[in-house]
């Protein structure tokens, strides 16, 4: 009997993106994963069981990549609302191609499931939690949030062909929305 060889999830998770970044989300089959690998389908399957575990394992790096960048522009201690959509508006200006095309394709994938799907939301939710409809001021910022987003997609979709240049531009425009103040991000 043979040596059981380990399977590097990290990479096969790394691959898979590239599979759905580079082909599109219908492309991602435990397959087409195998063959990039260099591996069996038996070993993606005992490693991550099924397609849907996958895509739940790339969408829960690809949050966590995100949430590390946000915690730190954030700095320690409590901060307000207005300035978590602050440090969430930096990020997302920041990150680089790759990593906006992972993030994109992955929310391509959600599309295939509602336990996705519901994750995603409790992610955004926790990015505006606490603002407030009657505060000018965290207004701004939820309006800072929506347009950050909606450049964010509008470009890695590939709706709008937007170059480094006006996309710096963009996010100057975005920032002036938002109210500086108590610990700038």
């Amino acid at each position: 009997m043979g040596a059981r060889h380990t399977v590097d999830k990290d990479r096969v998770i790394a691959l898979a993106e590239g599979i759905v970044s580079e082909r599109g989300a219908a492309a991602l089959t435990i397959d087409a994963v195998a063959k990039a690998a260099g591996i069996t389908k038996g070993g993606v399957q005992s490693s991550f069981g099924t397609k849907d575990a996958l895509i739940a394992a790339m969408l829960d790096k690809w949050m966590s990549e995100d949430d590390r960048r946000f915690r730190d522009y954030l700095g320690d201690g409590p901060a307000s609302p207005a300035r978590k959509v602050a440090a969430h508006v930096k990020v997302t200006h920041q990150q680089d191609e790759a990593t906006h095309s992972r993030a994109v394709s992955l929310l391509i994938s959600l599309l295939q499931s509602t336990e996705h799907l519901e994750s995603a939301r409790r992610w955004y939710a926790r990015r505006i939690d606490g603002l407030q409809d009657d505060n000018e001021n965290d207004e701004r910022a939820l309006l800072a949030f929506l347009a950050a987003e909606g450049a964010f997609f509008l470009k890695f979709l590939k709706l709008i062909d937007i170059d480094q240049d006006r996309w710096d531009r963009i996010f100057t425009l975005i920032d002036k929305l938002l109210v500086h103040g108590e610990g700038d991000v």
